[in-house]
């Protein structure tokens, strides 16, 4: 299957105990987080040899995320150390009818601030077979963007397979003088794997005029998609029901040029931690075809570990084949 890499950020996730507001006490539980670190940790799991391109400070928390990775299977040779500070980010759980928040502080971060120059990717792609990016780097400034653009330009000229995920964090583009369309365009062309919605497309087409709802809607706004962007081959996603913080209903699509996969809705009681359901969907459906397996079981397989995220807190999936296969079979009594 070849090596897989993901280019992003590391961070910090600090949130409060239970379902407590932040500051509510003094402490917090403390996890490596970032998209892409989701992503391959939860590949790793699976077995699959990946590795991830960031750039950390050489101090205890750089390195407690090194370590983290490392521990996890995640090959950590281009993970860079410099730069004066770790990303954070702060999660208040929701609960009942209070939805979770988020506060970023990674402004001026040791991966945001590392130069377009910081990255060899000729070193860095040497048999690397698929690069994993996400619309958060590109978010987090001008350098980042370009970095994030450069690195689907070496891959594609490579032959090295791009898959992106969409990932918007508005709060991050609103906090610069940024055009969306115009950085994200640039990396989706190099691309044949997308994970994002008709959202997603209609930001970077720059319309929402696709018509219909539903499954119609989701069809009629990939077909616009798969147009515009000639290497685009399949597009991944979900659909969420929020009936309250606890109770959500999700279900999974993915789309390719001539064919579709729609899974039913699976209802998600009791959710303890749904960040990261979306890494866990990528990292599922990247698992099912980077095995050989088709867009039906891509979209069963991420459904699953997006299911299974939600009874984890923290930001990564963490579950090995035995948990799928366990899920996709049903039954939720006691393994003995």
């Amino acid at each position: 299957m070849g090596k897989f890499l993901a280019f992003g950020e590391i961070m910090l996730r600090l949130s409060p105990p239970g379902r407590e507001l932040l500051m509510q006490t003094p402490r917090f539980d403390v996890w490596v987080a970032g998209a892409e670190a989701n992503v391959v940790t939860q590949l790793a799991k699976l077995g699959h040899d990946v590795g991830i391109v960031s750039r950390v400070p050489d101090n205890d928390l750089g390195q407690s995320a090194i370590t983290t990775l490392r521990g996890h299977g995640v090959d950590v040779r281009h993970l860079q150390t410099g730069g004066e500070r770790m990303g954070l980010y702060f999660v208040t759980s929701g609960a009942g009818m209070r939805a979770t928040e988020v506060i970023y502080d990674r402004a001026g971060s040791s991966f945001a601030e590392a130069p377009v120059s910081a990255w060899d990717w000729d070193a860095i792609l040497d048999g690397v077979t698929r690069l994993h990016l996400s619309g958060i780097t590109p978010a987090l400034g001008p350098v980042p963007a370009e970095s994030a653009i450069a690195a689907a330009e070496a891959a594609s000229a490579r032959g090295v397979a791009v898959s992106f995920d969409g990932n918007w964090r508005g709060k991050l583009w609103a906090r610069w003088d940024s055009d969306p369309r115009g950085i994200l365009t640039r990396i989706v062309e190099h691309a044949d794997l997308m994970f994002g919605n008709h959202r997603d497309i209609a930001l970077l087409l720059g319309r929402d005029d696709f018509g219909g709802d539903g499954e119609d809607r989701r069809r009629a706004a990939a077909e616009a998609a798969f147009a515009r962007f000639p290497k685009l081959m399949t597009i991944a996603s979900t659909a969420r029901h929020v009936e309250h913080v606890d109770l959500n209903r999700l279900s999974a699509r993915i789309d390719t040029r001539d064919d579709h996969a729609q899974t039913p809705e699976t209802v998600l009681a009791g959710i303890v931690d749904r960040i990261g359901g979306g890494d866990a969907f990528a990292a599922g459906v990247l698992h099912a075809l980077l095995n050989g397996h088709g867009i039906a079981a891509a979209a069963e397989t991420g459904l699953a570990l997006a299911a299974l995220k939600h009874s984890l807190p923290g930001d990564a999936a963490l579950f090995r084949q035995g948990d799928v296969d366990a899920f996709l079979a049903g039954g939720l009594d006691v393994r003995r």
